[in-house]
């Protein structure tokens, strides 16, 4: 576990073992190497470790004679959004997302504000494993400043897509748990410009996760308790970098991160400027697909991964898109996953219909999700896929990225992960026990 996991959209590692400031100043090296002209924006979660790996990053491009936008601790999103709003030629966000406290990665922006595509993510890797960089002289080396408020303009982009009067007057009780992540910088802000009661957990973004960073119902039970405690209509759950969220109902009930996707779809075709094409991705739940085909718009699926999302909703003139584990994509923001996005527009939702959150889940199509992995090599993939293929040959198969067999009511996907060194077997059904019997189907093979 201790190997370091590089991707196109970047690295994650265990720090002191596969991750020092020696492998992160030599990775954005190459990411500058690769860069147009311009300043470069560094942010970070709350993680311990951060800024360490900050200084040593903003050390490292510097000295590959660029400037350097300091915004410290700042969500994911709200990186893509700087990016944009300061014309920087690209970004470095140091997150290791859900990963627990000994990892930590980074994640590289480009100059339009998304985490790098396949393509350009390929030649940044291909460069840092050649060891390229273009360290400069000493009268060249760049300077570095701190942004005074990196969050702003993010907060006035999200505002922009709900009805923030009509939020203020339905004076929602809601918790947040950030988790002691960097999610309540933003998160907290928002809620209270939305005019929310708002009770906050883990507010102070150093990295003392108060549990499993995941935002898992097993993890989130002790917060779900919180919620129905305090009385609140919503438990709003952030990851550490804050592009996913996990929802609770008023009741305690752990509603998931498939939900926040699937009812953000459905605030978005709710809407004339964002009814249109959505993109999900192959391992998402099926939910929103069906809410499109009841609004009469095309769903596409795309390669699990942000980058592969963002690519095929510019490609398909999407108004509308995410993944699965909590992250809606509103191009209107930006073409980053993005759990305060989520936040504003479900208690958009709840407030237009008069809803509460269960009833709302509850309206949604009923499927059922079935997600397992195991510590494997990725090598044995081929024979795997082989295997399965054989064992389900009326099935649709889709080898784009992994596995992924289809039939009109349910799907299965084998892939290997790109942040962890497993293998993700996800499967949907209109019951838990068919959902279950296909994941046990593809790891009784392995």
């Amino acid at each position: 576990m201790s190997k370091l996991i590089i991707s196109v959209s970047g690295l994650r590692g265990i720090v002191g073992e596969s991750l020092t400031p020696v492998v992160a100043g030599s990775f954005v090296a190459a990411f500058a190497s690769e860069l147009p002209d311009g300043p470069v924006i560094v942010g970070r979660d709350g993680r311990s470790s951060g800024p360490m790996l900050r200084d040593a990053i903003v050390a490292a491009l510097r000295a590959c004679g660029r400037d350097v936008i300091d915004a410290d601790v700042a969500s994911t999103p709200t990186i893509g959004v700087l990016v944009k709003e300061t014309g920087a030629a690209g970004a470095v966000q140091i997150s290791a997302s859900h990963n627990p406290p000994p990892y930590n990665g980074i994640k590289l922006f480009g100059s339009d504000g998304r985490v790098l595509d396949a393509v350009t993510g390929a030649r940044i890797r291909d460069a840092y494993l050649a060891n390229t960089a273009a360290w400069c002289p000493f009268d060249q080396i760049g300077r570095a400043t701190r942004r005074s408020d990196p969050h702003q303009s993010h907060l006035e982009s999200v505002l922009k897509t709900v009805d923030v009067q009509a939020i203020r007057d339905a004076k929602h009780k809601v918790l947040i748990d950030s988790n002691h992540g960097a999610g309540a910088l933003l998160g907290v802000p928002l809620l209270k410009q939305l005019g929310c009661d708002v009770t906050a957990l883990g507010e102070t973004p150093d990295g003392q996760f108060e549990h499993v960073p995941e935002p898992t119902a097993e993890n989130l039970a002790g917060v779900a308790g919180k919620v129905r405690e305090a009385g609140c209509a919503v438990g709003f759950c952030q990851d550490p970098d804050a592009d996913r969220l996990a929802l609770i109902d008023g009741d305690g009930r752990y509603i998931g991160e498939e939900y926040t996707l699937a009812l953000c779809v459905q605030h978005a075709l709710s809407h004339d400027a964002t009814r249109g094409p959505i993109v999900i991705n192959g391992a998402t739940s099926g939910m929103s697909e069906r809410l499109a085909e009841q609004a009469g718009v095309a769903a596409y699926r795309s390669a699990v991964g942000e980058a592969n999302v963002a690519d095929k909703m510019i490609a398909m003139k999407a108004t509308y898109g995410g993944e699965g584990n909590g992250g809606p994509i509103d191009p209107r923001v930006g073409y980053v996953r993005d759990s305060f996005v989520a936040m504003a527009q479900v208690l958009d939702l709840m407030t237009a219909t008069g809803k509460s959150l269960a009833e709302l889940a509850d309206a949604l199509p009923k499927l059922a999700i079935c997600k397992d992995k195991a510590s494997v090599s990725t090598d044995g993939l081929p024979e795997l896929f082989t295997k399965l293929r054989q064992t389900y040959p009326d099935a649709t198969a889709d080898e784009s990225d992994g596995l992924r067999l289809a039939w009109p009511d349910r799907w299965l996907l084998v892939r290997g992960s790109n942040t962890e060194p497993i293998v993700r077997m996800i499967a949907e059904a209109e019951s838990e026990s068919e959902a279950q019997r296909l994941c046990d189907s593809a790891k009784q093979l392995i």
